[in-house]
């Protein structure tokens, strides 16, 4: 019998709380705003900088990296039931120390994701209204932006799926008309796909990190499994059909923009608006709009499924238990939305995407390789909470391993600092983890 909507306070706990509302559509167009969030409008520049005319090349090599991944994704979502995405994905096939690794490095990279890219947000508004630019009015700004996407989600994952569906449609329309008008107009003689024209294997190797950082997302969107209808079937056919709408849409846009405006791409601080301009003058504005529209649902996105991750680490004893009880009026996790937002507005406001990037780019390549290695594992115990067919990965452990070869491969090219960082960070985590576990014990 289904939970009525003011069910007793004690039914308010635990996964059963939780309302089924969200299909194959709101779940695509969930993947889809978290993908496509800040990057998009600034990543065309900084490929034709790295690897120049040859930048599609680097767009697909990402895309063979990421299906395997999505594909890793869809098959042991298909197989775990709980809310959490990653945190019990590594949960259910390696164990509890392996699970809040995967959820702590997860909620790290999220919160540092959504700061910088509000801090994005922030610029791209001064762009447009230069009365934002000054501290105390950008502040007051990025308040103003989580205050509102923390009400939406406050109301009900409802509504804020709605929400994400609306901010999907308002940014992808003109992205994906400018891809395919603008490719009408492409200059080829500025586009190469020739592997010759690589300046060099490390310049390649270099632009596979962004390549990834703006591919990332689908972690986040599949977090609340909990709330999702039939997910051995939606959780495949969304993440298949959102990334292959999203390596079409980089692609294009990244051949689009090189295209017509040939070397001075590199030079552009607003790559997809100056491309817009070039084909028609008053579409700058319309695509700095979009921008920021994009940019926001990205936060959406961001904001819906990792407080569905706090919750579940809540839920599991790994934070205080408040984070994993809902409200309720709504059936939403309040405290863990405020333990994502809070944060995340105060790093907003503090530091600017740049600076942000590191930890949220280091951590998602490690989920990202965990993950893959719970896709193996959860297969080949035949591993079945949800009890329907779930979704099978052809090969055995060929997709997997692909997915892990190539995370290991882009980890490869980072720096020693950005090793350090990793480093620490993840110390860090291991003492957090053990002094939950004594606390636990004792209690």
């Amino acid at each position: 019998m289904d939970q009525p909507m003011h069910a007793p306070r004690a039914t308010m706990q635990g996964e059963a709380a939780l309302i089924r509302a969200v299909g194959t559509f709101a779940l695509t167009a969930a993947v889809i705003n978290v993908i496509i969030g800040g990057g998009i409008f600034r990543m065309p520049a900084s490929l034709s900088t790295q690897v120049g005319m040859a930048a599609p090349l680097a767009l697909i090599a990402g895309a063979i990296a990421i299906i395997p991944i999505a594909l890793c994704f869809a098959a042991v979502g298909s197989r775990v039931l709980a809310t959490g995405g990653p945190y019990t994905y590594l949960t259910a096939t390696f164990g509890q120390f392996a699970g809040f690794i995967a959820g702590a490095l997860m909620w790290i990279s999220n919160i540092t994701s959504s700061a910088g890219v509000a801090a994005a947000l922030s610029e791209q508004v001064a762009n447009l209204v230069p009365a934002f630019a000054p501290a105390l009015p950008r502040a007051l700004l990025i308040t103003g932006v989580y205050g509102a996407l923390f009400a939406l989600n406050a109301f009900g994952v409802k509504l804020g799926a709605r929400a994400i569906v609306a901010l999907a449609a308002l940014k992808l329309t003109p992205l994906f008309l400018l891809a395919a008008i603008g490719i009408w107009f492409v200059d080829w003689s500025q586009v190469s796909f020739a592997v010759g024209d690589v300046p060099s294997w490390s310049a390649l190797g270099a632009s596979m990190a962004l390549v990834m950082f703006a591919y990332s997302g689908m972690e986040t969107a599949l977090v609340p499994s909990g709330e999702l209808r039939d997910p051995s079937r939606n959780v495949p056919r969304a993440t298949v059909a959102a990334i292959l709408l999203v390596v079409l849409l980089y692609l294009g846009l990244q051949i689009v923009g090189q295209g017509v405006l040939g070397a001075g791409l590199g030079k552009s601080s607003v790559p997809v608006a100056d491309t817009a301009a070039a084909l028609w003058t008053p579409a700058r504005v319309i695509f700095l709009i979009t921008a920021c529209i994009s940019m926001t649902g990205f936060m959406m996105g961001n904001l819906l499924g990792t407080s569905r991750l706090v919750y579940a680490l809540g839920r599991d004893g790994y934070l205080p238990r408040v984070f994993g009880r809902v409200t309720e009026s709504h059936r939403v996790p309040m405290w863990a939305l405020v333990a994502h937002a809070v944060p995340a507005w105060v790093l907003a406001i503090a530091g600017n995407f740049d600076s942000l990037a590191l930890i949220s780019g280091g951590a998602i390549c490690l989920v990202y390789g965990l993950v893959s290695m719970a896709a193996w594992r959860a297969q080949r115990r035949d591993l079945r909470e949800r009890g329907d067919a779930p979704f099978v990965l052809r090969g055995g452990p060929l997709v997997p391993a692909l997915a892990v070869g190539a995370m290991v491969l882009i980890v490869m090219t980072l720096t020693q600092k950005e090793f350090a960082a990793i480093g620490i960070a993840l110390a860090a985590l291991v003492a957090v983890y053990a002094g939950l576990v004594f606390v636990r014990r004792r209690a």
